[in-house]
């Protein structure tokens, strides 16, 4: 299994990523991560290579033109929410900065960041926003499929209802169902 170092997430972390499919990929390339946060977008900074055993998460593929688009409708809600996060806290009178807000790629997590301690009110009120703009962006069927695929076997000849490697009619994307993975129970 190749392994990387990846950078994901806003605040930049760096992470052991393991291939999924055994893939090595150059320094620079983006790719679709699962994490313990969810579904992120890293890029790679150095491939490893002697693999270690403790990984932070898996390598699912590379990121794609359909990804790009995902990425620039979550970039707008980031933006919506950052704007009405401020707005909020002006009217609210509450003196915290945020930071930034990060919209995983699944869809369905939104992080605010501030700077300092974070007061209870403020707290509330950013999982007021975060619940508001991640039913606004209605990526919960893409991002299902992301994860499970279109069903057992998916990706593979053997799988039901046509699916192969190209994908299938069942996929909201040709090329999704081959490299969506089950989700770890």
């Amino acid at each position: 299994m190749a392994q990387h170092l990846i950078l994901v997430g806003a605040l930049g972390h760096v992470g052991r990523f393991a291939s999924s499919d055994a893939t090595r990929y150059p320094r620079g390339t983006r790719v679709v991560c699962r994490t313990t946060r969810g579904l992120e977008i890293g890029r790679v900074l150095s491939p490893e290579e002697s693999g270690s055993v403790s990984v932070d998460g898996s390598i699912l593929r590379r990121v794609g033109i359909e990804d790009d688009l995902i990425l620039a409708r979550l970039q707008q809600s980031q933006t919506e929410a950052y704007e009405a996060c401020v707005e909020l806290l002006a009217a609210r009178g509450q003196d915290v900065v945020l930071m930034d807000v990060e919209h995983l790629f699944d869809g369905q997590s939104l992080y605010f960041y501030f700077l300092g301690k974070v007061p209870p009110e403020v707290e509330a009120l950013t999982e007021e926003l975060a619940q508001t703009y991640a039913a606004q962006v209605r990526f919960e069927q893409f991002s299902e499929l992301l994860t499970h695929g279109c069903g057992p076997g998916c990706g593979t000849e053997e799988a039901s209802g046509g699916c192969q490697e190209n994908g299938c009619s069942t996929c909201a994307m040709r090329g999704a169902c081959q490299t969506a993975t089950p989700a770890p129970t």
